[in-house]
């Protein structure tokens, strides 16, 4: 049987130099590039096997790769490929799941703390010379808050936002969540979840968290509306995917003093413009696409997607998409 030939699009975010692709190269003829954009078509003509992250793979492209027959995801969303126009050319769709959910729940709370202690702006005030100046032992720059016995309200009960509740609940805040799933399909034992509509969920709770799929019903699921709803005291935490926001409507909200922060790691255009409203918003805690990267994560990812291409050439696919 001819080796397969396997081909990497855009390689360097899950290994920029400190993991091995060995257990995905020995499968095949294998080729890496860090970043393909418009050499897409190029590079993957050859190839039965192509994994990428986030390059677009199109009917428009598709149909100039006839020798296609699998594509990987190198991650759990899988909106960067027309499964439909897989599907029409027998082309099996993977991804990746649950690699990340640890990283990402604790990504929330990186953000959530920061917007509750403000740990870095207090940081730059010691290098600064400000605390070497002061009469007393202790002072503050900015007001802090506990976070317990405060309602943390998901949206979105997936396995990310179950470890989410779980941590929220040791740390002794209250778990909302909207009703999605029936309570007994998310059960989560020894964390009491209060279900509850969207809408309430964003009058009610003081930390919205999203944890849900990008779809056109989702899409801009945080608008001026919403926004509104929410308390001047609350904060908003997205790791999902910035256009499940409207920046537009937060950076807004975060200048009037709506609501009282946000913290992101996402954002509708990555990297973004200069000109995004939410780079110049008061009280906003941006990071760069991150949550997911944490070194265990991404030798998951390699794990398991070294794994999906063995299955496949083995006639026994898993994780299949389309």
């Amino acid at each position: 049987m001819n080796r397969p030939r396997i081909v990497v699009l855009d390689g360097h975010t899950l290994n920029p130099g400190d993991l091995d692709w060995q257990p995905i190269a020995e499968q095949g003829e294998f080729t890496v590039y860090d970043r393909s954009d418009d050499e897409v078509v190029a590079r993957a003509r050859d190839a039965s096997i192509v994994l990428t992250n986030k390059q677009l793979l199109n009917d428009e492209r598709l149909a100039q790769l006839p020798k296609l027959r699998y594509i990987g995801v190198l991650a759990t969303g899988v909106n960067v490929v027309d499964l439909e126009a897989a599907r029409r050319r027998n082309i099996l769709v993977k991804n990746i799941l649950g690699y990340a959910a640890l990283s990402m729940a604790q990504h929330v709370f990186a953000l959530l703390l920061e917007l509750a202690v403000h740990t870095d702006a207090h940081d730059r005030a010691v290098h600064g010379g400000q605390w070497s100046i002061q009469q007393d032992f202790c002072f503050t720059v900015a007001p802090i808050t506990e976070l317990a016995d405060k309602m943390m309200g998901i949206v979105g009960v997936g396995e990310i936002g179950r470890r989410v509740a779980k941590i929220a609940a040791a740390m002794g805040m209250n778990v909302a969540a909207a009703h999605q799933r029936s309570e007994r399909e998310t059960d989560l034992p020894g964390v009491e979840i209060d279900w509850m509509s969207i809408d309430e969920l964003f009058e009610r709770a003081d930390v919205i968290t999203l944890h849900c799929p990008l779809t056109e019903k989702t899409r801009h699921l945080v608008n001026t509306e919403r926004l509104q709803r929410m308390k001047p005291i609350a904060w908003l935490i997205n790791t999902g995917r910035g256009d499940l926001v409207d920046e537009s409507a937060l950076a807004y909200a975060l200048h009037e003093k709506r609501i009282a922060g946000a913290g992101l790691d996402v954002l509708s255009r990555e990297p973004p413009p200069p000109d995004n409203p939410l780079l110049a918003a008061p009280n906003c805690v941006i990071t760069p696409h991150c949550a997911w990267a944490s070194i265990e994560a991404r030798r998951r990812v390699m794990r398991i997607a070294a794994e999906n291409i063995r299955a496949f050439l083995h006639g026994a696919p898993v994780n299949v998409v389309s």
